[in-house]
């Protein structure tokens, strides 16, 4: 072996042991010695309890008692829980707690007696303490403030309803004849049941009328009562009396689940002298729809003033509102899908809040939700000795027009309710458009259940027919003008320039007389129009009738129809355009294009800018309802069709070139009386040709005098 050799050899030991010194030691089992060590000192962390009560706490214990005990004939005041049952008489605490499974005395516990395991002792003061602090806090409720939660069940034909006995409240809500169409994997096939929460997402609770705040979400229920289609819970007092909630629901089909609060015996259990139920509601909005950003802009908390009006939070960022008047019902509402809690008395003093969620705010789970809506209230005159003293319905279902219509008998005896006002429907006009003409229209199609592709032409034909009387006279004014573009081009290229404006404008105005043409034929069908284009805008994004329905390509009417989509971002374009491109939009646009075009064939010759304007602003439109439902396009992409049919019918059949020539040389023949619209344009025309020429005017004599200097 040569130097080098050993040397290489001495050197990878040496790299060796230090390697093995620098590295981190196992961890070796322990032995049975190390094992006791460690139980011993688990023991001696338990040591570290209180063996017996102090005097400051059993005083503490006693006035607990004192204030929340039941007298029980010759024991003095009981105080009785899970595992526990204390009593005071004379001042002497007594009674008996459960600890490891054995039943120890607490007047034993108290003295400190050694005959009871120094473990076990321990353990009771502890226990002894923490049922005193619970006392403390929710009194005579404090007995309810440990259990086991247990989940019961209620159906129809609408809905599945999940209950648990913690906090007696609603978890879960299904609905049977919706599908989601939003769903966190991609991957799955199989369409699920819209559920509008589960998994506490869906927190309300009472805040009971007693002394301090204890609310029945920390409170465990039993079930009392249970039918098909009820369920009782309540908290059971001595002497038969409980305070408990009954959810009661309607066989069939029917969305309202019907909450109220019954009593037995409370007067006497408990004697309080608080005269408001506390009402605490709380949601995270779950998505739906595949296209998040127009269902977040179409979510809202919604609220109606007793006999007033309805208002709603801002949809479209955080908002709050503090209400002290009385409010009839608070809803929290998605874009088809609503939870309406309506008070049998108006709310008192409502706090209302709405967050939009996202990551910072909600983390991964913002995917799955929208919105986080909160409402706070009171319901005053609540009576102890009253067996109903408050009851609500809470609506859960769809945002179907006439379904929410008819929750006025149904759960306010023909009181107005106004549940119709979460549907946008656009503002007063457009609204009594929808609510008078189209949607009796549009459910009057849909009950010969035909595809709704079908309706939507139907509908869109009849707004035609409606419309026609009062366009007929505007189309042919424009067919008119058609005829008339020759000679109003002549008139243009006869007289050029700014200096012959105002003659311009005369010969065409008197070209416009002769031939009996309003120059505003082309502004007019669409001006009255407008109504009903702006109704639509609100009808269908809102119409869930359309939701799920497929017609042609589209497999969503109340969704864009995507043909192509990216998942890049369009800077200053993805807020309203999206990461698609709908077709039946396309469509429109392109449709829209061509009215254009021949709208622009009636015109006199503009500016080159002002026509491409008129070009662009079908694009514009695009960009804008590029991301709206599938069905609005398609009701625009028809109605311009059917436009363009009539325009196109009315020049060839109705006015014809000849005709509107022999017309114009027969007006020309005779004197026409000018009427009062003709005589001020004329007299405008002809103050502002004099304006000109004194303008013209004082600018050649201002030039004159420069000359002569």
């Amino acid at each position: 072996m040569d130097k080098k050799t050993l040397q290489g050899l001495v050197l990878i030991g040496l790299v060796f042991v230090v390697f093995m010194w620098l590295s981190p030691k196992q961890d070796q089992q322990q032995t049975p010695a190390q094992q006791s060590a460690e139980t011993e000192s688990v023991k001696e962390a338990q040591q570290e309890l209180p063996a017996i009560l102090s005097a400051q706490e059993i005083d503490w214990i006693k006035e607990n008692i004192k204030d929340n005990g039941v007298a029980s004939g010759g024991r003095g005041l009981t105080l009785e829980g899970e595992g526990y049952c204390l009593t005071l008489n004379s001042d002497t605490l007594d009674g008996t707690i459960d600890v490891g499974g054995k039943s120890l005395s607490v007047r034993s516990i108290v003295a400190g007696d050694t005959a009871i395991a120094l473990p076990d002792r321990r353990m009771a003061v502890s226990r002894l303490n923490d049922i005193s602090s619970g006392v403390a806090r929710y009194g005579r409720f404090a007995a309810f403030t440990q259990g086991k939660a247990e989940t019961i069940s209620l159906a129809n034909k609408a809905m599945a309803l999940t209950f648990s006995t913690k906090g007696a409240a609603l978890t879960r809500a299904e609905l049977n004849d919706y599908d989601t169409e939003y769903s966190p994997d991609e991957t799955k096939k199989v369409k699920q049941k819209v559920v509008l929460f589960d998994h506490g997402t869906n927190r309300m609770s009472f805040t009971l009328p007693v002394k301090g705040d204890v609310k029945t979400s920390d409170l465990y229920f039993s079930q009392i009562e249970k039918t098909d289609t009820s369920v009782l819970m309540g908290l059971k007092f001595d002497g038969g009396a409980y305070w408990g909630i009954r959810y009661s629901i309607r066989k069939g089909e029917d969305y309202v689940l019907h909450i109220a609060i019954e009593q037995k015996g409370m007067d006497k259990a408990l004697g309080s002298n608080v005269t408001e139920l506390g009402v605490n509601w709380s949601q995270a909005l779950r998505r739906q729809e595949k296209g998040r950003m127009f269902e977040e802009r179409n979510s809202a908390l919604y609220y109606k003033f007793d006999g007033s009006d309805v208002e709603d939070l801002n949809a479209n960022a955080d908002d709050a509102r503090d209400r002290q008047v009385k409010v009839k019902w608070v809803g929290f509402k998605n874009q088809f899908f609503s939870s309406i809690l309506i008070g049998k008395r108006p709310f008192n003093n409502v706090d209302m809040t709405s967050v939009v969620l996202n990551k910072d705010n909600y983390g991964p789970e913002s995917d799955v939700y929208l919105k986080y809506m909160t409402a706070t209230a009171t319901v005053g005159d609540y009576k102890w000795n009253d067996p109903n003293p408050a009851s609500f319905d809470l609506f859960l279902g769809p945002n179907l027009y006439p379904l929410l219509s008819s929750m006025d008998d149904r759960v306010a005896g023909g009181e107005d309710l106004d549940l119709t006002r979460v549907i946008p429907l656009g503002w007063s006009l457009f609204r009594w458009i929808n609510t008078g003409i189209i949607i009796p229209v549009f459910n009057f199609l849909g009950s010969f259940d035909w595809n709704y592709g079908i309706i939507i032409l139907l509908l869109t034909v009849f707004i035609k027919i409606v419309l026609f009387p009062l366009t007929y006279k505007s189309y042919k004014g424009q067919a008119r003008m058609r005829v008339l573009a020759p000679d109003i081009k002549a008139i243009n290229e006869k007289y050029p320039g700014q200096e012959n404006a105002m003659i311009r404008q005369q010969k065409t105005m008197a070209l416009y007389n002769k031939a009996g043409a309003n120059p505003m034929a082309g502004c007019l069908p669409l001006l009255l129009q407008m109504p009903i284009l702006f109704a639509m805008f609100s009808f269908f994004p809102s119409c869930i009738e359309l939701r799920g329905q497929s017609f042609l390509w589209c497999h969503d009417l109340s969704a864009p129809d995507a043909i192509i989509s990216w998942n890049t971002h369009i800077p200053f374009v993805s807020d309203y355009f999206g990461n698609h491109i709908s077709l039946f939009c396309l469509l429109m646009t392109v449709t829209n294009i061509i009215y254009t075009r021949i709208n622009m064939q009636t015109q006199s010759a503009g500016t080159p800018g002002m026509k491409w304007m008129m070009y662009l602003m079908p694009v514009f439109f695009m960009i804008f309802f590029n991301n709206y439902a599938a069905g609005l396009s398609y009701y625009y992409f028809l109605s311009l069709l059917i436009t363009i049919g009539q325009t196109y019918a009315i020049r060839r059949w109705v006015v014809n070139e000849a005709d509107v020539r022999k017309a114009m040389a027969e007006n020309a023949k005779k004197p026409k009386k000018k009427s009062g619209f003709m005589a001020r344009l004329e007299e405008a025309q002809r103050r502002q040709q004099e304006m000109l020429r004194q303008q013209q005017a004082a600018k050649a004599k201002a030039q004159s005098k420069g000359k002569k200097r």
